[in-house]
């Protein structure tokens, strides 16, 4: 992009246009939206960020790709800095809250600490020390977050600790793969506490280690031990990361005695069991496996859809229930790629002006449903689940026996090889036992047709596939 103007705020601008296209929208408009361009000079440009927990955010997680993007609209190599508004003038000055030039902040955490009285900090002493609340994404909350068979103890748990912190379950540790959300209920726990006014923590593990590194070069333990140590609730993403790094771990062993002791409320994530965390101290170990340990795992087929359709509920466009069942039976990995997918759909069909169905999510898609080749599910597979499935033998299966439940089984197992293993039809016959052309295309066509107006046998198909995607 060729930079047509040198004023700040509308290179930032178009750095901003860029930049929503490359960040998910909960981190755009938690980080990103509320930015300014306040100076470009000698090869410098200068953010403005609303505070300085925003400032050292940006130039921890998403320096790189921030200066790449404003280098590519101005066409010229630059040096990022981050800066608080409020505290730019003119001059190009600034005051303390000065964040840097692309490298980690001087001081290592806000300065908070408890009240004179031995009391922790509220939310109002927070704004009142200069202090940012802790970056809670706004969507992420127990209303907007979809109960299902996968998640019901794990939001069950969450919310017991939400309305009775350090008293129910210290610690509550969540863990499950990537995108099932453990992080939202985490932040839908620190929602619940702040809004009664309790002090709260909350921090990756990344930004943990980041600020006790900062702390120890620059001999500032005890500030670090004081801001840890006062919240009323610590949430600490992704523990998984402590591994490998002792004195971090030494830090976090002693912070969370400290909270423990006091019936402070400790939550922590991870994308694995408290006992596959092989690397972490046997000490820390154990005091994370004497809480509550749940996991999340990936959604059933009637969670995926429920997510899809609050989710589709709340767009512009009409969905129907053929689109959202096409989606949640082919994206089953995640709910963070289930959402993207229907995000983009519907910005698809509003840049096409059209209707959502599918045929265009199969069009805007392309890239990420994933197709049957793709899967290459093997034949024998298909045939052995649909045999589990109804409840008989392959060998009958493959058989000639014609009674009702026995056609039924052999007639899906004939559709979903065409569907799932790309298999032709005389391919298909050969590994069902030799049956004839004409047969195999009936039983699909069948299949097919019925799978319109019978609920049953929809509901079949659902669970084979719900099976092979297992698989």
């Amino acid at each position: 992009m060729v930079a047509t103007s040198t004023d700040p705020g509308q290179l930032w601008a178009a750095v901003l246009g860029q930049l929503q296209m490359q960040v998910t929208k909960p981190n755009f408009d938690t980080w990103l939206k509320h930015t300014s361009g306040l100076a470009y000079a000698d090869g410098e440009f200068v953010v403005g960020t609303p505070n300085a927990f925003v400032a050292e955010m940006l130039e921890q997680r998403m320096y790189s790709l921030i200066a790449q993007t404003v280098e590519g609209v101005v066409e010229a190599e630059v040096e990022v800095r981050f800066a608080v508004e409020s505290a730019w003038t003119p001059s190009g000055e600034l005051a303390d809250t000065e964040v840097g030039t692309g490298h980690p902040h001087p001081n290592p955490l806000p300065q908070g600490r408890g009240g004179d009285d031995g009391s922790t900090l509220s939310q109002d002493r927070w704004a009142e020390g200069g202090l940012s609340p802790p970056a809670l994404n706004s969507r992420y909350t127990f209303d907007s977050f979809v109960v299902g068979k996968s998640n019901e103890f794990a939001h069950a748990a969450a919310l017991g600790v939400a309305r009775q912190p350090g008293q129910l379950y210290n610690p509550l540790v969540m863990y499950s793969d990537v995108g099932l959300g453990k992080t939202h209920l985490m932040h839908a726990i620190g929602h619940q506490v702040a809004a009664r006014g309790m002090s709260l923590i909350y921090s990756t593990t990344e930004e943990f280690t980041n600020s006790f590194i900062r702390a120890i070069r620059d001999g500032t333990t005890d500030e670090f031990r004081d801001y840890y140590r006062t919240a009323d609730v610590l949430l600490l993403d992704d523990i998984q990361f402590l591994i490998g790094k002792d004195q971090t771990q030494e830090g976090f062993f002693h912070t969370f005695n400290a909270l423990h002791q006091t019936n402070r409320q400790i939550v922590v994530t991870s994308d694995r069991p408290v006992s596959a965390l092989a690397l972490l101290e046997d000490r820390i170990q154990s005091r994370l496996a004497g809480g509550l340990v749940v996991d999340i795992q990936p959604p059933d087929i009637e969670t995926r859809i429920a997510i899809l359709r609050a989710k589709a509920d709340g767009s512009q466009q009409p969905v129907s229930d053929d689109v959202l069942l096409y989606l949640a039976e082919r994206i089953h990995k995640n709910i963070r790629e289930l959402e993207g997918g229907l995000n983009k759909v519907l910005a698809f069909a509003d840049l096409m002006g059209t209707a959502v169905t599918v045929d265009l999510v199969k069009s805007a898609l392309t890239d990420v449903v994933e197709t049957a080749a793709e899967r290459q599910i093997p034949d024998s597979v298909v045939i052995e689940t649909v045999s589990a499935h109804f409840g008989i033998s392959v060998e009958t299966l493959k058989g000639r026996k014609r009674d009702k439940k026995t056609s039924l089984a052999r007639q899906v197992a004939m559709y979903l090889l065409r569907e799932e293993s790309q298999l032709g039809q005389a391919a298909i016959g050969h590994v069902l036992g030799g049956k004839a052309h004409n047969t195999v295309m009936h039983g699909c066509e069948r299949i097919a047709n019925q799978l319109n107006v019978d609920p049953h046998l929809r509901r079949d198909i659902i669970n084979i596939r719900e099976a092979l995607a297992a698989h």
